[in-house]
C-alpha cells in the first residue's frame, strides 16, 4: 500500500473592497492518504472518458479528518482532487474513506 502526503483544503469565501466576492481553499492540515483508483463499471468508465478520474481517499481517523465535508478539496502531489461525499468509516473504525475525483 503506498501513501501520499496530502494537503486538506476548506473552501473560503469572502468580499473584497471592492465588493467582489473571493472564493478560495485555505489549507487546514496535511496527513498520509492512500489513494485507489476505482476500475470497471459503467459509470467509472463515463467519468474517464469525460477527464474525471474517480478515486477513493483513505485516511486514518482522527479528530481534524472527520471535520472534512464534501465541500473540501485535497492535493495530493500538486493534483486537486474534489470530494464527492463526506468521509465514512471503514468496518475496522480506524481509517475514514471519501471518494473523489480528480481535477481535468
Amino acid at each position: 500500500m503506498n501513501f501520499y502526503r496530502a494537503t486538506f483544503q476548506e473552501p473560503f469565501e469572502a468580499v473584497d473592497a471592492d465588493g467582489k466576492v473571493i472564493h478560495r481553499y485555505d489549507a487546514r492540515f496535511q496527513d498520509r492518504v492512500t489513494i485507489r483508483f476505482l476500475r470497471g463499471g459503467e459509470s467509472v468508465m463515463q467519468a474517464r472518458l469525460e477527464s474525471r478520474n474517480p478515486v477513493i481517499i483513505g485516511v486514518r481517523n482522527s479528530e481534524r479528518a472527520r471535520q472534512v465535508t464534501s465541500e473540501w478539496r485535497i492535493v495530493i502531489d500538486g493534483r486537486a482532487y474534489d470530494l464527492k461525499e463526506d468521509p465514512r468509516p471503514t468496518e475496522s473504525r480506524r481509517y475514514l474513506e471519501m471518494l473523489a475525483e480528480a481535477r481535468g
